[in-house]
């Protein structure tokens, strides 16, 4: 007898568009390739469940939109400037901080969690440290995010 499939969560599934988002801003970073073209490449070749397409296509290019925003956010949490940055931290940063400002339906405590899990997985040894602290930081100044860090406590 096999085993029904699981249904993937949520989560999950927005675990998987995030994940997917660090790389395609990774790329369009580092290449400066059109968001458009990026996005193409992405869906053809790989495997999309509705929810993670959606949560990846929404960070893709809304993340590039609010990136002068994002990185006067970043800046004084910062020990060096945005452009120092690994293109890695600054991707999940970025990602991280638009989701703590924008995407109030991710709980901010998810948001800081698979930052710092996407950390583990890309960036340097100890970066997952450090994007949990800039993150940690932008969360408890955030008055959207009040009432729920409150009711965290």
């Amino acid at each position: 007898m096999s085993k029904p499939k699981r249904t993937p969560s949520l989560q999950r599934l927005r675990g998987r568009g995030r994940r997917r988002a660090v790389q395609a801003l990774y790329q369009w970073q580092i290449a400066g390739q059109d968001l458009i073209d990026i996005e193409a490449q992405f869906r053809d070749q790989m495997e999309w469940d509705g929810e993670d397409w959606e949560f990846f296509v929404a960070l893709l290019h809304e993340v590039p939109k609010a990136t002068d925003r994002l990185d006067e956010l970043l800046a004084p949490r910062l020990d060096r400037a945005v452009a120092a940055l690994d293109p890695v931290e600054r991707a999940i940063l970025r990602i991280g901080t638009y989701e703590l400002i924008e995407r109030l339906d991710v709980p901010y405590r998810v948001v800081i969690n698979e930052a710092v899990e996407l950390a583990k997985q890309f960036g340097a040894e100890q970066s997952h440290k450090y994007v949990n602290g800039v993150l940690d930081k932008i969360a408890r100044e955030q008055p959207m995010r009040a009432a729920e860090m409150g009711a965290q406590r």
